[in-house]
């Protein structure tokens, strides 16, 4: 077991006496968020707060039991605050703390100052990201400027840092470059999505300041563009020619990043995450990018969810920029997603805490926190209606309509919409 005192003496109000030593148990998970909070409260309460560390990861699975093995006080301690997800008797801890009391504290640590009588501490802000989004408009060679614009316009107001222009093979796109300016004179910032050498330099030329994407087909002409170009592999499914054409790039001065090419499931994800982690530990400084539409466009569910996954992902292995699209209904409004969880990922990384609690808007499907009215409540509900108008709750595992007249529940809602009329 690790303990770590967080009292400041000079904090000590002179003639305050003596501070109330309180023990703060946890796993090494939660270690450095409560390490922080618990600095908070020492500052504003007459408390000199320890935090036990004991050799477990995560606090949830503490048990009482397993606490006592592992708990020794130190000398003075006032007061012992279990993590709030310890459950069971605690005869075990109280029998091993011999008569200083001991509690649960809530469920949430950034609850625990409330305990304490504080209240108004302040949330993360979530300002801070390291991920640029890049949000794509496919096929933007048929969209005339008139379309083009409100398009990037409303994907710069979702979060987006640069708007990618997707271009399709065939015909070269004459109008790149005036589709560039139109956006670089809006203040957008701009990438191309083409393999083709001739709408890269007119779209470079143009102001675009990123090119996607680079390889052994095209890499000759990029010391010409002026531009950060995206590397990726020869061959799809491997990472064959990534590294020479980072060294040839390298060689004749061009910026670059690279991307090892993220995969559809069933068609080798898991192993193009491996390829993200090789290329990481092959070029640990070097800047990356991930196309997380491979897997938001491709696969059939709302996009919240993988947006966040695939967003800590990349804050923890340092790829600091996503490709994005919005095309398919379920990923409509995946430019927002990300913004926010790019903020998310990076406080909890960067804190070292869980990304819990933080901001609860990619929680779509479920309530964040479940607040039952209770079947009593809804029963004075009813009793002070006067109307004939259904009110509609979930609540209990069941639905409740009720008006002025009738209180009805059903877990079939399909029973509940025939017995209501």
């Amino acid at each position: 077991m690790m303990m770590t005192n967080d009292h400041d003496p000079s904090r000590d109000d002179e003639g305050a006496g003596v501070r109330e030593r309180v023990v703060f148990v946890t796993g090494r998970l939660a270690a450095p968020a409560l390490h922080r909070v618990v600095a908070e409260l020492a500052a504003r309460q007459p408390i000199e707060p320890v935090v036990a560390v004991l050799p477990i990861t995560v606090a949830a699975l503490m048990t009482p039991k397993w606490i006592a093995r592992h708990l020794e006080l130190p000398e003075g301690t006032a007061k012992v605050v279990l993590p709030g997800s310890c459950r069971g008797d605690l005869a075990p801890v109280l029998e091993t703390a011999r008569g200083v009391p001991v509690e649960r504290g809530p469920e949430d640590l950034r609850d625990l100052p409330g305990r304490f009588g504080i209240t108004g501490l302040a949330r993360p802000t979530l300002d801070a990201f390291d991920i640029e989004i890049l949000a794509e408009i496919n096929h933007a060679p048929a969209l005339a400027l008139d379309e083009l614009l409100p398009q990037a316009l409303r994907l710069a107001e979702q979060g987006a840092d640069v708007i990618d222009l997707g271009c399709d093979p065939g015909a070269p796109w004459s109008g790149v470059g005036d589709a560039v300016r139109a956006l670089r004179d809006r203040g957008l910032r701009v990438s191309i999505d083409t393999f083709d050498p001739g709408e890269i330099a007119a779209a470079t030329a143009a102001g675009a300041e990123l090119v996607l994407s680079v390889n052994a087909s095209n890499r000759a002409h990029a010391k010409d563009w002026g531009a950060t170009v995206v590397v990726v592999p020869d061959t799809p499914g491997s990472l064959e020619g990534l590294a020479e054409t980072a060294a040839y790039l390298s060689k004749h001065g061009v910026r670059f990043c690279l991307d090892p090419i993220l995969e559809p499931i069933g068609f080798g994800f898991a192993a193009s995450l491996g390829r993200y982690l090789e290329v990481r530990s092959q070029f640990p400084d070097a800047p990356m990018l991930m196309g997380v539409g491979n897997l938001t466009e491709l696969t059939a569910v709302d996009s919240a969810g993988v947006n966040m996954l695939l967003a800590g992902f990349c804050q923890e292995l340092g790829i600091t920029r996503v490709l994005t699209t919005s095309v398919a209904n379920w990923a409509r409004s995946t430019t927002r997603e990300l913004d926010l969880a790019r903020r998310v990922v990076r406080h909890a990384v960067v804190e070292r805490t869980l990304p819990r609690h933080l901001d609860d808007r990619l929680i779509l499907l479920r309530d964040a926190r479940v607040r039952d009215f209770g079947r009593e409540a809804l029963a004075e509900l009813k009793a002070g209606i006067r109307d004939a108008n259904w009110r509609i709750f979930a609540e209990g595992g069941q639905i409740h309509a009720l008006n002025g007249a009738r209180f009805l529940s059903s877990t079939d809602p399909f029973l509940l919409f025939e017995q209501t009329g």
